[in-house]
């Protein structure tokens, strides 16, 4: 009899996961299915919603007949995504939590228990994405230490593990494996690779999978839940009440809890105002939030952005942008955003400088700048600062043409 590759499928009770499990049995693996705890909480009636997730995950692997696992990483979780994000917060930045979970949670502390505590040949996840890889190549691949120096070494990868997009590009979710490494890329199996979420339910229903059919699709932080995120957030931080002022002429509008319950585009809710004021801009010094009187001002768009350290998925940097130091793109922040097309610089500590084709609504620092060329995902880096505002630059040159009628005024005439 021939050797069973045993393969350890990250399940998280829905249907996406338990598909993916699924598909791997049938494909003649040794399959294990391990449910994940990140978070210890209750929802708004008291009930711990991961012990419901982790009893449907529990109920998929009993009907398959694979061994289950439960695995909790809640300190983990709280150390190095959590409080990561609250730091975050507090520097008047929006975080992206799903992308730190993938790094830093199931592409790394994950991934080692499956290789190195059960012993597996590779793991899995439900993800819509796919790799450069076939299925064969992920069993050779052996763990490698990680380098410690600034930049990998282009020569110590030979075949680097390239992410694409899956079939389902509506679903694709190589938006939050932008930061996963090459290490845990190179022994992931995406089993959903190649099919669309509506072929998934329909074999979730000929498998009797009814009960994981049934769950509301996960949308949003995992760990907030149905909550309003403005009384989520001020359980952990102190509030730090400020004003609301206005762009274009510096009334104060009104006042908020903290510059960290609010994010760059959304609607301000201010007391006694009838129309709608949007959040355009913060100054955590000050504590003010910029608003503006209409969802489309031009202070929300802007078309130049700077990155932390790029994290690039293959080599480090691509070698187009290494020759050059720049490189052309597309670019998106939002997880189903049109990618837009962009011109990138790098810059010499790694970082890089992006510039859009046109301006984008609403740029948030804190989240992530993540690119593509075609059906790859190259990676992402975390936005640290934005360009210039469209509102902005109308302002200068606006200055710029009074400046130059006032000098034209004061010229006197030359004498005849």
């Amino acid at each position: 009899m021939g050797f069973i590759r045993h393969v350890v499928c990250a399940m998280s009770g829905g249907v996406d996961s338990s598909v993916a499990a699924l598909l791997l049995k049938r494909r003649g693996y040794s399959v294990t299915g391990v449910f994940m705890k990140n978070w210890d909480s209750l929802d708004e009636k008291g009930l711990c919603t991961a012990e419901k997730d982790c009893e449907d995950a529990y109920r998929v692997c009993q009907s398959l007949d694979i061994p289950f696992h439960q695995v909790s990483y809640v300190k983990e979780y709280w150390h190095e995504v959590f409080s990561n994000l609250l730091k975050e917060y507090e520097k008047g930045r929006t975080p992206n939590p799903d992308i730190l979970c993938n790094k830093h949670i199931k592409f790394n502390h994950f991934h080692k228990y499956a290789i190195n505590t059960l012993g597996a040949d590779a793991m899995a996840t439900g993800h819509y994405a796919r790799t450069s890889q076939e299925d064969e190549e992920v069993f050779q691949q052996t763990h490698k230490a990680p380098p410690t120096t600034l930049f990998r070494d282009r020569f110590e990868i030979r075949n680097p593990v390239r992410l694409y997009k899956g079939a389902d590009l509506l679903k694709d979710q190589t938006f939050f494996l932008s930061q996963i490494s090459q290490d845990a890329l190179r022994q992931t199996l995406f089993p959903l690779a190649g099919l669309t979420k509506d072929f998934v339910k329909k074999i979730a229903a000929e498998a009797g999978f009814h009960h994981v059919l049934k769950r509301k699709e996960s949308m949003g932080i995992c760990f907030i839940g149905e909550r309003n995120f403005e009384n989520f957030i001020l359980e952990y931080l102190e509030p730090k009440p400020g004003n609301f002022v206005s762009i274009e002429d510096g009334t104060v509008m009104g006042t908020h809890k903290g510059w960290f319950t609010l994010t760059l585009g959304q609607r301000a809710r201010i007391g006694g105002q009838r129309d709608a004021w949007f959040v355009v801009d913060k100054d955590i010094t000050t504590g003010d939030v910029f608003v503006a009187p209409s969802t489309n001002h031009p202070a929300l768009f802007r078309d130049t952005l700077r990155t932390d350290r790029f994290h690039w998925v293959t080599i480090d940097p691509p070698p187009e942008l290494a020759r050059t130091q720049m490189m052309e793109c597309h670019f998106r922040f939002i997880h189903q955003m049109p990618l837009l097309p962009c011109t990138v610089t790098l810059n010499m500590n790694g970082s890089v400088w992006i510039s859009l084709s046109q301006p984008v609504r609403a740029l948030t620092p804190g989240q992530f700048a993540v690119l593509y060329k075609g059906d790859e995902c190259l990676g992402s880096g975390k936005i640290i600062q934005l360009g210039p505002s469209e509102y902005t630059l109308q302002q200068g040159r606006e200055r710029l043409v009074l400046a130059a009628q006032n000098k034209e005024q004061q010229t006197p005439e030359p004498a005849s």
